[in-house]
């Protein structure tokens, strides 16, 4: 698997692409249980299945441009495969000197969120004062051995430092931010070890994180909202950035989490061609006593329904 890493490595991305998107359809239509959720996803977010179909192959294209992002020689600059809007922002923010909360759902290339910020921010000026100013991201370690190594070696890269998706991870995202530094977190992502609350997301149940509402109230640091848009055709990215909500320093953690996924819901009503529907955004995490989820509407219910039958 290495080797097959380092072959689409050298690809071009408009071929990783064209690939990713037959990769795609071809996971969607041999799995029923991912088909299933899927369509279920969608149905619960109330979006017409023809705004959100897009992303069968776009879900196939995050998964082979993955490699040509994560085996890019360290150092090597983006270059005209990235434009940005909206880097004002980030600017204005790192001139506070208080630290910076990026946030993104899982939608288009968010691998390229970070790389780019490296890419674009690491020795510039944080508070004026010439300081390297490198990103902190939140991970899950691999469970295979020949992919943790990858991603070991990959994921970390000039101005990118990546932290585990523990409670030794959050300390370090605490002190990056306190520092003045910047940290990215994806916040729709469901989080390990039960360090979540029940909030709402597209109006159904979902177990989400509190860490991001806890960073930006224990450390006033900046938040801004940002996602990499996947030009069509293997043009390459566009990363999109803007202001995010205001999370008060007396919220509950129930609350903080339900704006932030209201935060996300926005952004994915954006481009929901390019939402990871696939993901199991509603599970119960196993082996927590968390209690069940208040009165969720029934995946499999709402996955009755073929959509696919409507486009």
């Amino acid at each position: 698997m290495l080797n097959l890493f380092r072959v689409l490595s050298k690809l071009p991305l408009r071929w990783l692409h064209a690939l990713g998107s037959l990769a795609g359809w071809l996971t969607y239509w041999g799995s029923p249980t991912y088909r299933r959720r899927f369509q279920a996803n969608v149905q619960i977010a109330g979006l017409p299945w023809s705004t959100a179909k897009g992303a069968i192959a776009h879900a196939g294209r995050m998964i082979l441009e993955t490699p040509w992002l994560w085996m890019r020689p360290p150092g090597q600059a983006l270059g005209p495969v990235l434009t940005w809007d909206g880097a004002e922002l980030i600017d204005a923010a790192l001139q506070q000197g208080r630290g910076l909360v990026l946030l993104t759902p899982h939608l288009g290339c968010f691998e390229i969120c970070a790389q780019a910020f490296a890419d674009r921010y690491s020795g510039q000026l944080v508070a004026g004062e010439e300081a390297v100013n490198p990103i902190t991201v939140l991970f899950r370690p691999a469970r295979q051995p020949w992919l943790r190594e990858v991603v070991d070696a990959s994921r970390e890269r000039p101005g990118l430092f990546t932290a585990p998706a523990n409670l030794a991870g959050v300390r370090q995202m605490l002190r990056a931010l306190r520092r003045g530094q910047t940290i990215g977190l994806l916040p729709d992502q469901v989080p390990p070890q039960g360090l979540g609350v029940w909030a709402p997301f597209f109006g159904q149940p979902a177990y989400t994180m509190t860490m991001a509402g806890k960073l930006l109230q224990q450390t006033g640091a900046a938040a801004l909202l940002i996602w990499g848009d996947r030009l069509p055709q293997g043009r390459g990215f566009v990363v999109h950035v803007r202001p995010a909500p205001q999370i008060a320093a007396d919220s509950a953690p129930e609350s903080a989490a339900a704006i932030i996924n209201k935060a996300m819901e926005e952004m994915i009503r954006l481009a929901p061609a390019q939402y990871l529907w696939g993901y199991h955004r509603y599970k119960q995490p196993r082996g927590l006593d968390i209690g069940t989820a208040p009165a969720p509407a029934s995946a499999d219910a709402a996955a009755a329904t073929d959509p696919a039958g409507k486009a």
